[in-house]
């Protein structure tokens, strides 16, 4: 893991500088109980397929949808950060994109289903620009049936 004190002076700044909007922690509708429901994950990790283009600077490339019938080595992490750790996700993708668990817990009833797409963002977007892919995103999400999100910082 990065310190503070190692990042380059103008990351550091940058990073020091975002100002994070506020959100409501009461939820807008009531949903099943959580082994009713059906999950999503997304992640900030800069996952995306092999056959997916990798991440770029450009203002509205922030996401990539992720089949859920995805395996391990289909993926890969192209965040744009050098002082990123992909260790952890070298070693068990579950660490950042906990797929197999979510399947076990499927099976054992702890959840309702598994979504049939998750989204990995590419981390270090100042959240002000994020709204309208919010919105895009709700949108896929709903039509999926999703009633739950596993939210991954990474």
């Amino acid at each position: 893991m990065a310190r503070l004190e190692e990042i380059p002076e103008l990351e550091r700044q940058h990073i020091i500088e975002v100002q994070c909007p506020t959100f409501y922690t009461n939820p807008c509708v009531e949903g099943p109980p959580i082994n009713l429901r059906r999950v999503a994950i997304i992640s900030t990790a800069g996952l995306h397929r092999l056959e997916d283009r990798p991440f770029t600077m450009d203002l509205g490339d922030h996401y990539r949808v992720i089949p859920g019938d995805v395996k391990a080595n289909e993926l890969v992490m192209s965040h744009i950060s050098t002082n990123f750790d992909r260790i952890g996700f070298q070693q068990d993708w579950n660490v950042i994109f906990p797929l197999d668990r979510l399947n076990e817990m499927k099976e054992s009833g702890q959840i309702g289903s598994v979504a049939n797409f998750h989204y990995s963002f590419m981390g270090g977007i100042d959240p002000k620009h994020l709204e309208q892919t919010a919105r895009d995103m709700a949108v896929l999400l709903k039509a999926d049936n999703v009633d739950a999100a596993l939210l991954l910082p990474v």
